[in-house]
């Protein structure tokens, strides 16, 4: 017989994690890890603990689904992870128990809407870069990353999972065309998506 074992999150000290705690015991935990974290941060030190301890039969427990996971794709992976290790999961503010037909299919559903999300943005950013390039075929061959295409760029690489070969075979540029230009715009978030993309497509392009 598996143990529930209990996360909660606060993302300021100022705020009391007790209502959490209280509901996760009553709910039948017997641990609870805590975290003072915002829902976007990767670091949670007491998240990362809990993960490591849960064994096969174990269920982890949160108060509400956005305790946990820090999107749709997060939380999808962490319960997909979990499921893979016999581990169960409950959310008691959603009343989801993915120990139960119902909660997998629930969980079944949250995946299908995040990658109808994903084909949405991925639809909507090829439509853009079709009515750039048909804009910029007035006058003269148009250069190969415009503004467009490098806001297209952007989009590509912060969906989860996304290469820089798979958003350069989306656009239709080299690799070497997607670093020069996207990383020339100085920004810090496209140099870490870039990183994560680079070592996520080595060796496929």
């Amino acid at each position: 017989m598996g143990h529930a074992l209990g996360y909660a999150r606060v993302s300021t000290t100022a705020q009391d994690p007790s209502l959490q705690t209280d509901a996760l015991t009553a709910a039948g935990c017997a641990q609870v890890w805590t975290d003072v974290a915002s829902g976007g941060r990767d670091d949670r030190p007491e998240l990362a603990r809990l993960l490591e301890r849960l064994l096969p039969g174990d269920t982890l427990v949160v108060w509400r689904l956005d305790r946990l996971g820090r999107s749709l794709p997060h939380l999808l992976a962490t319960i997909t992870e979990l499921e893979g290790r016999g581990v169960g999961f409950r959310s008691l503010t959603e009343s989801i128990d993915t120990t139960t037909a119902g909660g997998r299919l629930i969980f079944s559903i949250f995946g299908a809407l995040a990658d109808f999300e994903r084909q949405l943005i991925r639809d909507r950013t090829l439509a853009g870069l079709e009515a750039a390039r048909v804009r910029g075929s007035v006058g003269g061959r148009p250069t190969v990353m415009t503004p467009a295409r490098v806001e297209a760029a952007r989009a590509l690489l912060a969906r989860p999972g996304a290469t820089v070969t798979s958003v350069a075979k989306d656009l239709g540029v080299s690799r070497a065309t997607l670093y020069r230009t996207v990383l020339a715009e100085g920004a810090a978030e496209d140099a870490s998506a870039l990183g994560a993309g680079a070592r996520g497509g080595a060796g496929h392009g």
